[in-house]
């Protein structure tokens, strides 16, 4: 029982920790490559008689310089602002040493937005792709995350995450003096914040489900910890345990159809899954040590989980329906909270050395491990769909943001509320 009191009350303190004042997540570049893909942005054109209410090529425009892989031009160094391919000059662009220009109009159509954009290379004096799209009102911020994908994958080759979504928690605390806990939803790039619970007792450890369309949650809202599975668009949730002692760190299976899970009900922290239309309990591992933070791997085959059962904290993984277990971390006093790429190719983990945790990425062919970060207090990693990104947990000032960190280490970001804290970042599937 010892072992379960110091695991609540860490669990209890990580989430105290927490004070956030305001809503909205803000980016901000704190390392970008030298290596970085010079292209223009010009500001959209815009036919109507009222303002749009979002800046579309704004939206671009920050999408693009935020990967690292782009150096966006400030508007006010553009000679000129061309909305239609036959105003463009290429020479003014070549000048100011862009590689590549972006254009394009909006009008409005019976209440709806034409959205009619091209991307040109500019030392070849050629157009590389031109798009049209009618969106609603309120789809033009999502619009412009979409064509921020198309001019990133036809560049590139590769993946984006624009128009995904994070989860996270933060806590206000209220002019009563109490604090609020709340987990939220937002767009990757931070904006359109949406309260999926709240509750003045912590919530914690939200995991999105395979199709993007639920979150399961732990929460504390009736003084003891219970798991929640709450379907995002309706709001509708169900307890889906509420077990004696510890119950956390929920995981979905990659079908949706069952939950990996840390319950303590029979004495000390042990991996379970949980069949979500049987509500049947599998127990998985049955040592005298802390076993917690399972996570699937994308076939579905095995569980990678952390447990103390060597000495410390390290990752081990067995097969999805129990037996053996092998130690998968050598490197390090302490290898935890471990994350999945969707590929199954790398492991994202909080990796330990003599009271620094940072976040680390291991290469499952090789076994080898990459640090990332050079924080003190790094935690909770998180892929990106693509995989090309972590987010995670780190403490700035005294409180807590979030962070995010390319693989390859070119890129940083720091992703801060006005005022206040966040933490336990998950970012959405696809």
């Amino acid at each position: 029982m010892e072992l379960i009191r110091k695991i609540l009350l860490g669990l209890l303190l990580v989430v105290y920790a927490v004070a956030a004042q305001s809503e909205e997540l803000t980016i901000r570049i704190t390392q970008g490559s030298e290596k970085a893909v010079p292209i223009a942005i010009v500001p959209f054109g815009w036919q109507g008689a009222t303002p749009l209410p979002d800046d579309v090529s704004s939206i671009v425009d920050a999408d693009l310089n935020r990967t690292g892989y782009f150096r966006t031009l400030d508007r006010e160094q553009m000679l000129t602002k061309p909305t239609r391919p036959e105003e463009v000059d290429f020479k003014s662009w070549q000048v100011l040493g862009q590689e590549y220009l972006v254009i394009g109009q909006i009008t409005p159509d019976s209440g709806r937005y034409n959205i009619d954009f091209q991307l040109f290379n500019v030392y070849k004096n050629e157009p590389l792709m031109g798009y049209k799209m009618t969106v609603p009102p309120n789809e033009l911020r999502r619009s412009a995350h979409r064509i921020s994908d198309l001019i990133y994958e036809k560049l590139t080759g590769k993946k984006s995450d624009f128009g995904t979504r994070i989860a996270y928690i933060t806590s206000v605390t209220e002019p009563n003096g109490r604090r609020k806990f709340k987990l939220q939803v937002a767009d990757a790039d931070g904006s359109s914040p949406k309260t999926v619970a709240a509750s003045y007792e912590p919530l914690m450890s939200p995991a999105w489900s395979p199709d993007g369309k639920m979150l399961a949650y732990v929460s504390f809202e009736r003084k003891s910890s219970a798991i929640y599975v709450q379907v995002l668009t309706t709001g509708n949730r169900s307890r889906v345990a509420d077990f004696p002692g510890i119950n956390g760190a929920p995981s979905w299976s990659p079908d949706g159809s069952k939950l990996a899970l840390t319950l303590s009900k029979d004495g000390s922290p042990d991996i379970y899954t949980l069949n979500l239309s049987t509500r049947s309990l599998t127990k998985l591992t049955s040592e005298y040590s802390i076993d917690t933070e399972p996570v699937w791997s994308p076939d579905g085959s095995s569980i990678v989980f952390t447990s103390d059962r060597g000495g410390k904290p390290q990752l081990y993984m067995m097969p999805a329906h129990g037996g053996g277990a092998k130690r998968l971390t050598f490197q390090g006093d302490y290898n935890a909270g471990a994350a999945f790429s969707s590929d199954g190719r790398n492991l994202a983990m909080v990796h330990g050395n003599r009271g620094d945790y940072r976040v680390a990425v291991m290469d499952m062919g090789s076994k080898a491990i990459n640090v990332l970060t050079a924080g003190r207090l790094d935690e909770s990693p998180s892929f990106s769909p693509s995989g090309g990104m972590v987010l995670y947990a780190s403490r700035q000032g005294g409180r807590g943001v979030l962070s995010a960190v390319s693989v390859d280490g070119r890129t940083h970001q720091k992703l801060t509320l006005e005022s206040g804290a966040v933490r336990e970042p998950a970012w959405s599937p696809q």
